[in-house]
């Protein structure tokens, strides 16, 4: 029964994830922590840090990462399996639709149409993203509440990759490591 389940949340995450990963992740927290409760809202901030230090796309990076932890390597199998299953199906009908009508005013219309929606989704991913990680929870959000030395690495980092434009891998690997040393010296 589990693996139905993870099978099937996954490939609602697969057919409805327009727009790549990152819009993907509000679809995968509906599911993995609202609707079944696999995880924490921590958790699933911790698992999209995973899925982005990792080679691969977010939501197959999150489908293995919660099949192992609920069932094991046959359930990660599972997740997975159900996560591409319908990108495979439809991209090889849309690739053969595209050549066939690329030419046509409404098809280019349609394509125009879904980009706002996209980053919609994008934004609500981040911003639940930024919320746990300053506050915790979406019911504590308050200055007083504010986690001012992660909001600290934020900027920084935030710096670091549109001025300076340095690697995301290198500034992941410093927002670590200053991270834990402030956790050495004792400062939350």
């Amino acid at each position: 029964m589990i693996y139905l389940q993870l099978f099937l949340s996954f490939l609602r995450i697969g057919l409805f994830s327009f727009g790549g990963g990152y819009a993907a992740m509000p679809l995968i927290q509906e599911q993995v922590v609202i609707s079944h409760h696999w995880l924490s809202m921590g958790e699933f901030t911790d698992l999209i840090t995973i899925s982005q230090m990792t080679p691969g796309p977010i939501a197959i990076n999150s489908a293995t990462f919660v099949g192992i932890k609920i069932a094991g390597l046959t359930g990660a199998l599972v997740a997975t399996l159900g996560c591409i299953l319908p990108s495979c199906v439809i991209v090889i009908v849309i690739a053969r639709l595209y050549l066939k009508y690329r030419s046509m005013n409404m098809l280019q219309g349609v394509l125009e149409s879904l980009r706002p929606a996209v980053v919609a989704m994008i934004a609500s991913a981040g911003i639940s993203i930024l919320v746990t990680a300053f506050w915790g929870t979406v019911d504590a959000v308050s200055l007083n509440g504010t986690n001012w030395t992660l909001a600290g690495i934020f900027v920084i980092c935030v710096i670091l990759l549109k001025k300076f434009r340095m690697n995301p891998v290198a500034v992941m690997v410093l927002a670590g490591a200053a991270k834990a040393g402030l956790a050495f010296a004792g400062i939350r």
